[in-house]
């Protein structure tokens, strides 16, 4: 796995002061069209935990960075079925880290985990830069991602354990 640096420069801050909001969110597993894409719809909606895809949004307190961007760790093909089978087999396949901009924050299963001083987004892309892309699922996957870039942002050990429950 991927050394995380911590930065002492990393704080967090009172949410009525500024700050960079960060938040972790769930979205649905992508998958091919047709039965399986069904499949992943019904087991987010039914909660199944590992069956949903997590990601990492910021949403900056000023500029340069105006929008919410969102950052995930994701199969490069999530939607080709042989390499959804093979993930889903405990095998190795090639992945790729994500980030883009988002009109607004999801309304649901989207959870505040804390407000840091400014830079949240360009300590992402310093996280990024160290991560490791060979993605295996349960032991190094999206989860793995979110928590350890909520850790590198917010010091928050294993933020996603505390929402499972």
């Amino acid at each position: 796995m991927a050394s995380m640096v911590s930065s002492s420069a990393v704080n967090l801050v009172d949410q009525s002061s500024g700050g960079d909001d960060v938040y972790v969110a769930s979205v649905p597993l992508r998958a091919a069209k047709g039965p399986a894409q069904l499949l992943m719809s019904t087991a987010y909606n039914l909660s199944l935990w590992d069956l949903q895809h997590f990601m990492v949004i910021i949403k900056p307190a000023s500029p340069p960075h105006s929008q919410v961007c969102a950052f995930d760790f994701q199969p490069i093909d999530p939607e080709n079925i042989y390499v959804a089978l093979a993930a889903l087999s405990g095998r190795p396949v090639p992945g790729v880290v994500l980030a883009r901009n988002m009109a607004r924050i999801p309304r649901t299963r989207c959870w505040f985990v804390g407000r840091v001083d400014g830079g949240a987004i360009e300590r992402s892309y310093e996280f990024n830069e160290s991560w490791q892309s060979g993605l295996r699922i349960g032991s190094h996957d999206c989860r793995d991602y979110a928590n350890g870039l909520l850790e590198h942002l917010t010091q928050k050990k294993r933020f996603l354990e505390q929402l499972r429950g």
